[in-house]
This record gives C-alpha cells, sequence and structure tokens, in this order.
C-alpha cells in the first residue's frame, strides 16, 4: 500500500470543531506527528503510532513525516487551527524540496484561533485585515516593526498570534507603543484567550487601557481598524468604507 501524508488542522481546541475530513484522515492514519500538546489532542487507539516532538523542530516532523510515507505509511502531521496558517504546511513543502520521491500530499484546513476568536467576540475582521505572527524567533524584530507601522498605516483590522512569551514578555510592550502612536489611545483592541475551550476568556478595551499582561501564547489578540465598533456585548469591523 502506497504512503500519504495528510497535514491536519485541528481547529482553536473544542473537540467540535475538528472538521469531518480530519476526523476521517485520523480515522485512517497508523502515524500522526506533531507538537506534543497537538498530539496529546489526539485519542491513542490500536494500529496507530503516535510521534510527540518539542517545540521549534518543525523541519525535524516534516521530515519524519515524509520518510514514513516513504515506507507506505499514512501519516497525519497535526497543527492547531489551520496548517497554512504560521503551521505545518508550509514546513512540509520546505523540507519537501530536494525529495526524490513526493508522496501523496494533502493540506487538510481547519478553523483558525483568529477566526473562533473573531467569532466569539462578533465580527471584528468583518472588513480588511491581516494576521501577524509577534514572536521574533523565526523573523528579526525590525520586521515586526516594519509590518505593524504599514498595517496601522493601511488601516487594516489585525489579528497577533503569539504575543507574549515568558522568554520575551517585553515585545507585546513594545508592540502597545507602536500601535498607541500609530492609532490613538481610543482604537478597540480585543485579547481572545482559549478561545473554545473551558479557559475561554475575551476582555475588549480601547489601546489606553490595554496593557501587556493581558495576553499570552493562548491568547489571540485583535485590533480593530479605524471604523471597529461596539454593538451592545458584541464588536464589529462595518464592511463599508466610510
Amino acid at each position: 500500500m502506497s504512503g500519504w501524508v495528510a497535514v491536519a488542522g485541528l481547529g482553536p481546541g473544542a473537540e467540535d470543531l475538528v472538521t469531518p475530513e480530519v476526523r476521517a484522515a485520523l480515522a485512517e492514519a497508523t502515524d500522526v506527528v506533531g507538537y506534543i500538546p497537538y498530539v496529546a489532542r489526539v485519542a491513542p487507539r490500536p494500529g496507530l503510532a503516535l510521534h510527540p516532538s518539542d517545540n521549534r523542530v518543525e523541519l525535524e516532523r516534516a521530515r519524519l513525516a515524509l520518510d514514513l510515507a516513504a515506507r507506505g505509511r499514512r501519516v497525519v502531521v497535526v497543527s492547531s487551527g489551520d496548517p497554512g496558517v504560521f503551521a505545518m504546511a508550509s514546513a512540509l513543502f520546505e523540507a519537501l524540496e530536494g525529495c526524490e520521491n513526493t508522496p501523496d500530499i494533502r493540506i487538510l484546513p481547519g478553523i483558525t484561533a483568529m477566526l473562533a476568536a473573531s467569532a466569539r467576540l462578533g465580527a471584528p475582521l468583518g472588513h480588511d485585515f491581516c494576521a501577524i505572527n509577534l514572536s521574533d524567533n523565526l523573523k528579526p524584530w525590525a520586521l515586526i516593526e516594519k509590518r505593524l507601522r504599514l498595517a496601522a498605516e493601511a488601516d487594516f483590522a489585525m489579528a497577533f498570534y503569539n504575543p507574549r512569551s515568558k522568554a520575551r514578555p517585553e515585545g507585546f510592550a513594545r508592540v502597545l507603543e507602536i500601535l498607541r502612536e500609530a492609532c490613538g489611545p481610543d482604537r478597540l483592541i480585543s485579547f481572545a484567550r482559549a478561545v473554545s475551550t473551558p479557559d475561554e476568556a475575551l476582555n475588549t478595551v480601547t489601546l489606553a487601557e490595554a496593557r501587556p499582561e493581558m495576553a499570552d501564547m493562548r491568547t489571540v489578540v485583535i485590533l480593530g481598524n479605524s471604523a471597529t465598533r461596539r454593538a451592545g456585548a458584541w464588536v464589529y469591523t462595518p464592511r463599508s468604507v466610510p
């Protein structure tokens, strides 16, 4: 039997947000490869080998998946959210460069944390928006600052991934400074932590009220554009341009 690789998004956390397509791939799999907490979301069963690994080894995970598929295994590489958004799909294709034999590859979309957070809040991403990963592990901090300023100048709503970790607590404080300079103190900013899990917490404030400690690595932060406003308990961005 020929092997294959499916790169699957497990969604933001709740089991009912895992798509039927991803469930079907997991049911067929002989191997599951991924970051430790994501593999832990997959129920063990006879005939399924789990291959959890630590953070920052994306290429090693991808190469393992390709090697297993070359040996005829049916491999699912798991990511949270969607595998094409700051996740394993791009790592798999990077590892694929230079490979002589290409296995059957499928990318299975999932619900991103960004979109799950937006739905919980209302519709803050209702008009043009961008997503920025605030971790400087894989790109220089100067590039992050440049993209923040340009996105603010273009009046995009913005969704921020990986805003604040224990290893780099100062970075998000600088992000808030830049956003206040570029957008003013009254712009709405929402903090959506652990959306769709029992630990979910939502908080919308102005940039003047925002504090770095409101975010951690389980938080997606959504900054509205200049038209974003409240409608009762909800936050939304109109689809029309003023």
